[in-house]
């Protein structure tokens, strides 16, 4: 049996996956059993922040690998008390809990809003408000939170107490709210599986402001958006508020599995011993590669994400094929004229792989991918979108 017979015979169908085999890469460039080379602008959908086997995150991680692999969290262990204090210290928020995913970085995002609001209110305030066309996790709570009805077929009864209000109708959040009965709101600066849809900045601060007035917890969720995707360390700093909970995970251990949950003052008490665990969370290997990763996202760094967004903005918008330009930074979604499943194929002919959010081309390069490749790959792009 080749690879593509063992894995249809052996792993669940959950993937349409493209008929490829990735076997090696470096930086920003992957290669396939075949031999052939591709310009990576997905990087396993903004996980690999520096690229493939970037040098110095290796040297991080393999290094921590000879010293410690793992330990359980009934002992300290200082990769993990490193990674929570910068997280801290350069965002402003006071405690984290580390999981290993994004999903379950979400999760506990809501079980401290639910239980901050029940600590200080009553039982009956719970419910969590989210979005229309978000997407927060394929658990059966983040499943619940997620705004968008295709995500909830088949596995119906979901986790109850979340309501969906739609993006910029801040009226109707405030409505919502009339009852006393809402603990939180959740969102996603950009829509990521929705799209690439950013939120309206006046939306945004607006709803900041609401919550704040009514001790409502405003959660962010970066999972997609955060450690230097949007061009800011963390998305909703491209929106000038603070959040009393986020979310990270994807990008912060630039390829490991790691997850973050990330808490505000107000909320910095509410978990206790007992109230919530992980096995793997906080994972010495893992925060070893994700302090590799937070200590290189200086301002230059993130001045060059802009610098490459620009770039791809200008190459783009107005090129045939191609209606408009979404998102922030290095989270960009390119809605195009043709088919984008047709765009994506035709990228992957001619070396270069781009992925879909819904009905976009979406592109997640890496944060440091070399600007003669971007442009290389970008004129690839343009032909496809113009089905040239």
């Amino acid at each position: 049996m080749d690879i593509f017979e063992k894995d249809r015979e052996y792993i669940a169908s959950t993937y349409a996956r493209f008929p490829i085999e990735i076997v090696s890469g470096s930086g920003s460039l992957v290669r396939d059993s075949e031999g052939r080379e591709y310009i990576d602008l997905s990087t396993g959908i903004a996980v690999n922040t520096f690229g493939v086997s970037d040098p110095v995150w290796q040297k991080a991680v393999t290094s921590q690998l000879a010293v410690l692999n793992h330990m359980s969290n009934l002992y300290y262990t200082e990769p993990c008390a490193k990674l929570a204090e910068q997280l801290c210290l350069r965002t402003g928020m006071k405690k984290v809990f580390f999981s290993n995913s994004g999903a379950e970085a979400n999760e506990c995002a809501i079980k401290v809003a639910r239980k901050y609001s029940q600590d200080k209110y009553r039982k009956e305030r719970f419910r969590i408000i989210t979005l229309k066309n978000s997407f927060h996790g394929r658990t059966l709570t983040t499943l619940a939170a997620t705004g968008q009805e295709v995500f909830h077929r088949d596995f119906t009864p979901l986790t109850e107490g979340f309501l969906c209000a739609d993006a910029g109708d801040l009226d109707g959040i405030k409505e919502m709210c009339e009852g006393d009965t809402v603990a939180a709101v959740m969102i996603e600066v950009v829509q990521g599986e929705g799209g690439v849809v950013p939120l309206d900045p006046v939306f945004v601060t607006g709803l900041a402001d609401f919550c704040a007035s009514r001790d409502i917890l405003l959660v962010c969720d970066e999972v997609q958006t955060g450690n230097g995707r949007t061009g800011e360390l963390y998305g909703y700093m491209n929106y000038g508020i603070r959040p009393d909970i986020f979310s990270t995970a994807k990008g912060l251990a630039g390829g490991l599995p790691l997850g973050a949950t990330v808490i505000g003052e107000k909320a910095a008490g509410v978990l206790t011993p007992g109230s919530h665990g992980s096995t793997f969370g906080g994972n010495p290997v893992c925060c070893a590669g994700a302090i590799s990763v937070l200590e290189r996202l200086d301002a230059g760094t993130l001045e060059g994400v802009r610098e490459r967004s620009r770039m791809i903005r200008e190459t783009l918008e107005g090129a045939k094929g191609v209606r408009g330009v979404y998102g922030l930074g290095l989270m960009l979604g390119v809605d195009v004229e043709r088919d984008a499943s047709a765009v994506i194929a035709d990228c992957m002919k001619n070396g270069v792989l781009v992925i879909k959010a819904k009905d976009r081309v979406r592109l997640l390069p890496a944060l440091n991918i070399p600007v003669d490749l971007l442009k290389k790959a970008l004129c690839v792009l343009k032909r496809a979108c113009a089905g040239a």
